[in-house]
């Protein structure tokens, strides 16, 4: 037969180990679902939209890939910027920059717009970004 006073500091700590992995495991109440950083919904809506840039559209010329990819560098390193402002699309063509894609609100929708004229290589922006929200 067990002794009982050995036992129990062995439930107690059996008890509270599943305790804290049932906690950490239960999501916390009250949270939106993660934003779509594909933009799943926009690129479905731009596909039947012949008029509306595309990263089909993006050239394949050294110059314009490196813009492109200069521009969301610059997007990116800005951690003041929101998730969906993170993964904006960039579409660079001899100098002229394109930005779709939705962004919390319009600060966000002109610093972007700045960053991207900041780049070297950069002649000028078609700031198309969506905001629903007024500036903060």
């Amino acid at each position: 037969m067990s002794n009982p006073d050995h036992s129990r500091p062995l439930l107690l700590a059996l008890l509270l180990a599943a305790s804290v992995g049932a906690h950490a495991a239960t999501p916390p109440a009250n949270t939106s679902p993660p934003p779509d950083p594909a933009n799943t919904g926009v690129n479905k809506r731009d596909a039947h939209d012949n008029g509306t840039p595309t990263a089909d559209n993006q050239s394949n010329k050294q110059p314009d890939i490196r813009t492109a990819a200069d521009v969301r560098k610059a997007i990116v390193d800005d951690k003041s910027l929101s998730v969906e402002a993170h993964y904006v699309k960039v579409l660079a063509s001899g100098g002229v920059v394109t930005l779709r894609g939705p962004v919390n609100n319009t600060d966000e929708k002109k610093r972007i717009e700045q960053l991207a004229k900041n780049v070297p290589g950069v002649t000028s922006v078609k700031n198309e970004l969506e905001s629903e929200a007024k500036s903060q």
